[in-house]
């Protein structure tokens, strides 16, 4: 009776000690310090100061900029300098625009990128690995080389002054399509796929029940990341589009146009196309992170 009590004692310690490695190897045994939470508050400062300088000085007048102490807390003229930015710009037209361009790249970026990224990842045919390589090789050329022959092509073809012009040169990219990849090549076993091609699923639809459902997290960082970049985007719609017809970073442009810039007007301006973002942020945040979690624990 001893010995067989004693047993399961013994088998017991090696899987204890394994359980507390992993634990050590994965982090969870040791707590954050001081200095973790010091760096992280440090990032934290470093990236929403110019945030906050920028509503601070556009809730003032521009004389704030000349005081020998720079003002730390908002004034009082927001609004004015908001009214003021409505009145020197079409900013709802150009807004509009932002919303409707950066929506339509999200769209196609993330849905083009994950059928070549899921094709060069998963399915066998002659020449991947060279169509593979010829991607990864647009992404050395830089933009602005191609920025005058593509004007060149939009003018032929009467785009320019359209938002046509900015939509279809980016509805697809060459990193979206090799994050894709880099992702589904271990995100989703052949031993899957082989099962659902077994079970009498064409490729379609093998692509979007075990394709996508496995994607999702790696589809949520690159439609953020898109829709940011297409928001933020300035120099192409700058050349493409006119005066009448902007977008708003460019709309916001025009409040520099005059021999004297009031910075108060401009911050006020660019705290206003900040918002989307944030807005953007505070609703996906959290699925995002859900998405991440949930392909994490599924790897």
């Amino acid at each position: 009776m001893t010995a067989t009590a004693t047993r399961p004692r013994q088998s017991r310690a090696p899987s204890v000690q394994k359980d507390s490695l992993r634990r050590r190897a994965l982090g969870n045994g040791r707590r954050p310090g001081f200095l973790t939470y010091g760096l992280l508050f440090a990032f934290l400062l470093s990236s929403a100061y110019p945030l906050w300088w920028s509503v601070v000085i556009g809730s003032r007048t521009n004389e704030a900029l000349g005081l020998t102490w720079p003002p730390l807390l908002p004034g009082g003229n927001f609004w004015t300098n908001v009214s003021q930015v409505f009145d020197t710009i079409p900013f709802w037209l150009a807004l509009g625009n932002s919303i409707l361009i950066s929506s339509i790249i999200t769209i196609s970026v993330v849905g083009f990128s994950t059928l070549a990224g899921y094709a060069f990842a998963k399915l066998r045919f002659r020449g991947r690995n060279g169509l593979m390589v010829a991607v990864i090789v647009t992404m050395a050329i830089p933009t602005q080389l191609g920025i005058i022959p593509l004007f060149m092509l939009m003018r032929t073809l009467g785009w320019t002054g359209e938002i046509g012009a900015v939509v279809i040169p980016t509805l697809v990219t060459a990193f979206g399509v090799f994050f894709m990849r880099q992702y589904l090549v271990d995100g989703i076993p052949y031993e899957l796929i082989e099962s659902a091609r077994m079970d009498g699923a064409s490729m379609i639809s093998t692509f979007w029940h075990v394709g996508v459902p496995a994607a999702r997290p790696a589809m949520a960082i690159l439609g953020l990341f898109t829709f940011m970049t297409a928001w933020t985007d300035f120099l192409w719609p700058l050349l493409v589009l006119d005066a009448g017809n902007p977008t708003l970073q460019t709309a916001l442009s025009q409040l520099q146009a005059a021999h004297y810039v009031d910075y108060s007007i401009v911050l006020a301006g660019a705290v206003l196309a900040t918002l989307p973002l944030l807005v953007l942020f505070i609703i996906a945040g959290r699925q995002l992170i859900s998405g991440i979690m949930q392909g994490a624990v599924k790897g």
